[in-house]
């Protein structure tokens, strides 16, 4: 199995909802690192999983829309708590639209939201 990745890392906004989370209830920023992940048994014509260079523009498009945002007020986020478990099937969700693998595999994005604690997404394709 092939395997490539690339990270990028952003701060975004959000509190979360729904229970008594002390601190977290209120507004603040996280400095979040994205590392996404593709995996697949196949290369394209040109002997790549994806050419990196698709990857960085599809993850700095999606990036580029959630930096310095509020995620709670992101239409993705309507109705949900913006936990990272949520936050990472979203971003999956959108690279895997920017991105066209080959063939069949898997896309996983990690999302570490301080230097302990993340929460990733693994999402088949093909």
């Amino acid at each position: 199995m092939y395997t490539v990745a690339v990270t990028q890392d952003f701060i975004a906004n959000h509190y979360l909802i729904g229970g008594d989370w002390g601190d977290e209830n209120n507004p603040h920023a996280h400095h979040y690192v994205l590392e996404v992940r593709i995996e697949s048994e196949e290369l394209n014509q040109h002997g790549y999983l994806v050419d990196i260079v698709e990857i960085e523009a599809a993850l700095n498009d999606v990036v580029s829309y959630f930096r310095d945002s509020m995620l709670n007020d992101k239409p993705e986020f309507e109705g949900l708590n913006p936990s990272i478990e949520h936050f990472s099937r979203i971003l999956t969700e959108k690279l895997l639209a920017g991105i066209t693998p080959p063939g069949t595999g898997a896309m996983t994005v990690k999302l570490w939201e301080n230097d302990r604690c993340w929460a990733a997404y693994r999402r088949s394709f093909g």
